[in-house]
């Protein structure tokens, strides 16, 4: 296979993103997060074991009340959404605060795990923790030698 180089002259838009970056970076304004290329996405462990498959999310700053895990389909769905609004008054004025984060992430599971099995989910020091158990293996039947009368 060989590789071919690729011609960008023919864009519709002749700069590129990171000189847009730069003209719109010279305001601090668009140095917030809003404006990061892409949202939250949390990294992500998967470790299989034995018995089971251990899942883990790096998700600081979240509550276990913020997160959602689902399974449909053979699709591990999780999800976290944080709000947070703060509000200061004082004789001459009203200062407001507010940040939202939030994340999806989808796994579509082996056919190996079980899903008719509870899931065990522990949120401590930052990490979501997911363990899902594998199905038990399906034992051999030994061959059976028919005999001929």
């Amino acid at each position: 296979m060989s590789l071919t180089k690729f011609n960008n002259r023919n864009r519709l838009f002749p700069w590129n993103n990171l000189d847009l970056k730069s003209f719109l970076g010279s305001d601090d304004f668009f140095n917030s997060d809003f404006f990061a290329e892409e949202g939250l996405m949390p990294a992500m462990n998967v470790k299989e074991h034995h018995t089971d498959f251990e899942i883990e999310f790096a998700a600081p700053g979240f509550n276990k009340k913020d997160f959602e895990v689902t399974i449909e389909d053979n699709v591990l769905y999780v999800s976290g959404e944080k709000k947070m609004e703060k509000e200061e008054k004082e004789d001459n004025y009203t200062r407001q605060e507010f940040s939202y984060n939030s994340f999806k992430r989808s796994l579509r599971l082996p056919e190996t795990v079980d899903v008719s099995k509870e899931i065990e989910a522990t949120y401590k020091n930052g990490i979501l923790k997911l363990n899902l158990l594998k199905k038990e293996p399906v034992k051999e039947i030994p061959k059976k030698v028919v005999e001929i009368n």
